[in-house]
């Protein structure tokens, strides 16, 4: 599918997410420019360059060329039932845990740490249900927080409130000895305001930039908008392996999954919402965004800091199969328990990766959590009070909240998060 055809508008809504779907859902072979290319011994990490395992010409499992398809990774609805529930762009069980670059694993112990050592990034897979409402309310508050410089430049040596959707991102200065800006006072969002609602540490902008990358890292497809059209970017025999449109269709299948639901509401599951809220969970967890519009509009090609360029394509997010609901004033509810900030969340959960972020994640979004065990952002805890007092850094005082609680307290908090349920039969109407 060109790009051309999927903005011509003569295609529906449903045209574009089967075809959307055909992306996610069917395996990538060599012919169609699955696997990297030989093997760069100068930089093995790397897409494009990567070895594979044993040398068998295909998967490598340990940094990559690890799946066939999305599907592989996203597929589990629900793990509260048994057998699991599938659905099209569900979690990844622990066996899909991806392992991102790492240069050594120490299984056997050789460096006597007391635990097998790794420097990679060990990444459970999320969902993505409702990330048509996330990309959204991630673009107004770009938008938003795009006019901070001009002010702060207009208002030399002034805090500027880095403030939209009432998540604050600290503040922003201009400081007139150095003629430059004071970017000390930025909190969880990177000194060029844009915020990025994927990726555990908060690394995309959108769906589509989190593709682009993923396209790279998981099949070795190189996508023709970042390889360049006609060109064989990883050696492999192989030309624009990845069309625009392609990359447009699956943008549009994946943003508009229905959206997480709650549902089996009682008195319980209330005074359980209202303990959350008074132990401060909900300092992070935000229960829920209002939006300005509910259109989300795709661009291309996308400007990180300038989301209001190169539209092709809108949806209106009330009206398609994401299902989310109006609010007044003409945007959405989007109900997602999270800020979209960057948190550092202590030693216990960094990883070992060398990065700055090392200890800082995206504020985890919980609706659908009663269905998506294991949590954080490994795995590592199998079950909700696990991965409450597993927190640390910036959320010790909730934790510690949550563990002073009586027992009945505390079950009170974990009805009101099993009330937070994944959508049933996603995408149904498109599977063939």
């Amino acid at each position: 599918m060109t790009q051309t055809e999927v903005a011509s508008g003569t295609l529906t809504l449903d045209e574009l997410r089967t075809a959307g779907l055909r992306m996610f859902a069917t395996p990538f072979n060599k012919q169609d420019g699955y696997g990297d290319g030989p093997m760069d011994p100068n930089n093995p990490t790397e897409p494009g360059r990567r070895p594979t395992l044993q040398n068998n010409g295909t998967f490598l499992r340990v940094n990559g060329l690890d799946a066939q398809t999305c599907m592989e990774c996203h597929s589990v609805g629900s793990n509260a039932t048994v057998p699991f529930t599938f659905a099209v762009g569900g979690v990844g069980g622990s066996n899909n845990n991806v392992l991102f670059q790492p240069r050594f694993v120490d299984v056997a112990d050789a460096g006597g740490n007391g635990f097998a050592d790794f420097d990679g990034r060990y990444i459970n897979p999320p969902f993505l249900f409702g990330s048509g409402g996330v990309e959204l309310v991630g673009v107004e508050m770009t938008m938003d927080l795009q006019r901070a410089p001009r002010a702060a430049f207009s208002y030399p040596d002034t805090d500027i409130p880095l403030v939209t959707h009432g998540v604050s991102f600290g503040v922003l200065r201009y400081d007139s000895a150095s003629q430059g800006f004071d970017y000390s006072g930025v909190e969880g969002v990177d000194e060029d305001l844009v915020v990025r609602p994927f990726g555990r540490k908060g690394e995309f902008t959108t769906v589509r930039a989190f593709d682009i990358d993923a396209m790279k890292f998981h099949f070795g497809m190189q996508p023709m908008e970042t390889a360049g059209a006609g060109v064989d970017n990883d050696s492999d025999g192989v030309v624009d392996e990845i069309l625009v449109g392609e990359l447009s269709a699956l943008h549009i299948f994946n943003t508009n999954l229905e959206r997480p639901e709650v549902r089996d509401w009682n008195a319980d599951a209330q005074a359980g919402f209202d303990l959350f809220q008074g132990i401060g969970c909900a300092n992070c967890h935000v229960p829920s965004i209002t939006t300005r519009e509910r259109t989300l509009r795709y661009r291309f090609p996308e400007v990180a800091s300038a989301p209001q360029l190169n539209q092709f394509y809108s949806t209106d997010l009330t009206q398609s199969t994401a299902g989310f609901d109006a609010a007044p004033g003409g945007g959405i509810e989007v109900p997602l328990f999270s800020d979209l900030k960057r948190h550092d969340m202590g030693a216990g959960l960094a990883e070992s990766f060398g990065s700055p972020l090392d200890g800082q994640f995206i504020t985890a979004r919980l609706w659908g959590v009663a269905d998506t065990a294991p949590y954080l952002h490994d795995g590592r805890a199998t079950t909700l009070t696990e991965a409450i007092l597993a927190h640390g850094g910036e959320a010790l005082d909730a934790r510690n909240n949550f563990a002073g609680l009586g027992q009945a307290q505390r079950v009170q908090i974990l009805t009101f998060l099993k009330r937070l349920r994944t959508p049933e039969n996603p995408a149904s109407d498109v599977i063939q």
